[in-house]
């Protein structure tokens, strides 16, 4: 399959030399980096706004050092966004923000970083998305092409690859994992993916997009604008996301979760449900069973996803913090046996229903930990499902606490698990410093 040319011009896809432009959202954690450096290389004149300050952002704006452009933080300014030629807005940034509202009103130009890339990459692009798994499906195909293929992965996973544009080649595959925030933005450009892959659907992100109609409208993107020449592959075994397939222009395959399994070194059936995704995807471009089962037999797993950290006494320590949906959350305590393992869940509240967690917790679980901002939310779920008390419910006020406490209620052949359920911000600056966190924790 190869990439097709955009048929159009569109916004932010010409020269942007001398263009001023401000990127709106450094983010502490690196997410407007990429694209900053990489519009400096293009000669335009930037200006990052944010909201944080320069203490909050030190670890990014160490990350442009020697770069010519200008820093506002602490605050956005007015003329930033309207004397602006074009605003690059991080995923991160509500769009009802109200100076995103008035530049809009002015007509100055949006765009995000990855709606920069997807005008201008010259190879066929795979694209992510869902509510659970789609990290861990996007690693597995990069994992796969890379057998036979130049692939380049990318997106939400963590990495800009604007910067690698010089470097990708027309007969290269590029894997991005889309996330709904990204995909707000690409009807601004009117482009979706070569093959576009759909894991699943569940409520998540509802303190961002308030319905689930739109945030499923927002998913729904990732095949919007696919052409009768591209390819969607959905989940047959996902009602809301398989009934997807009436609306689509292109060719349809359906992935099986319970197809024929793969050996995998990482546990459970929801990564089985990613590995058939994987290879679904793969094999677009050619790619055999035996080469896709190669390489997914080698698959390490990610960090943070049902990530093995350590043996303690007979009891396994799995890190899932990029667990941030209660769906996930019970799909990893679906990996381990009835009553095996001790869970640790509660975060920052996206303002989702825990009811059917509250069910599989009390079902599945021997102990539950709960903190966070959503710890009592947690609860009142499970409550109702007791049996005589069963499983034990503990309160944590922090993670420390949590780990102790999980510690302590488990014995060996036992598991304790971080699978929160729940975004990290309420304590944490991301799920990676939670889950280092944990990880420290553990095994100091």
């Amino acid at each position: 399959m190869k990439a097709r040319q955009l048929k159009r011009p569109v916004v932010g896809s010409g020269n942007l030399a001398g263009k001023r432009v401000t990127v709106v959202g450094l983010g502490r954690f690196g997410g407007g980096v990429g694209v900053t450096r990489w519009l400096c290389g293009q000669g335009a004149g930037v200006t990052v706004s944010d909201l944080a300050g320069a203490d909050d952002l030190a670890e990014s704006i160490q990350a442009l050092e020697g770069l010519k452009l200008a820093l506002h933080l602490g605050g956005h300014a007015r003329e930033d966004f309207l004397r602006a030629d074009l605003l690059v807005v991080n995923p991160a940034v509500p769009r009802n923000m109200p100076l995103l509202l008035e530049a809009r009103e002015a007509r100055v130009p949006r765009t995000s970083e990855i709606n920069l890339f997807l005008q201008r990459c010259p190879a066929a692009v795979v694209g992510v998305t869902g509510s659970v798994g789609k990290s861990t499906t996007t690693a597995m195909i990069g994992a796969i092409l890379q057998k036979r293929l130049v692939a380049h992965v990318g997106g939400n996973i963590g990495r800009s690859l604007l910067e690698e544009l010089p470097r990708i080649r027309p007969e290269h595959v590029v894997v991005l994992e889309l996330s709904s925030f990204q995909l707000e933005d690409t009807p601004i450009i009117g482009v979706s993916p070569h093959v576009a892959v759909v894991t699943n659907l569940a409520p998540n992100h509802l303190d961002r997009h308030e319905t689930m109609e739109a945030y499923e409208a927002a998913k729904k993107n990732i095949f919007a604008f696919q052409e009768p020449c591209d390819v969607l592959i959905l989940n047959a075994a996902d009602t809301i996301v398989s009934a997807w397939a009436a609306e689509a222009r292109c060719r349809v395959e359906m992935f099986d979760p319970a197809a024929e399994p793969f050996e995998l070194a990482v546990p459970g059936a929801h990564n089985q449900a990613n590995a058939q995704a994987a290879w679904t995807a793969s094999s677009q471009f050619g790619i055999d069973r035996a080469t896709a089962a190669e390489a997914l037999a080698a698959f390490p797993g990610l960090p943070h996803r049902l990530e093995f950290v350590a043996e303690r006494r007979g009891v396994r320590y799995f890190n899932d913090s990029k667990c941030t949906t209660p769906s996930g959350a019970i799909v990893a305590l679906e990996a381990f046996p009835p009553r095996k393992a001790v869970i640790i869940v509660g975060g920052y509240d996206k303002h989702v229903r825990f009811d059917e967690l509250g069910e599989a917790l009390a079902a599945r679980a021997k102990a539950i930990v709960a903190m966070g901002a959503t710890r009592e939310a947690v609860i009142a779920a499970v409550s109702p499902h007791q049996t005589k008390g069963l499983p034990p419910i503990e309160r944590a006020d922090d993670l420390p606490a949590a780990v102790s406490a999980a510690r302590t209620r488990a014995v060996s052949g036992d598991v304790v698990l971080l699978s929160p359920a729940c975004a990290s911000f309420d304590m944490f600056t991301n799920y990676e410093h939670r889950g280092q966190a944990f990880v420290e924790l553990v095994t100091r």
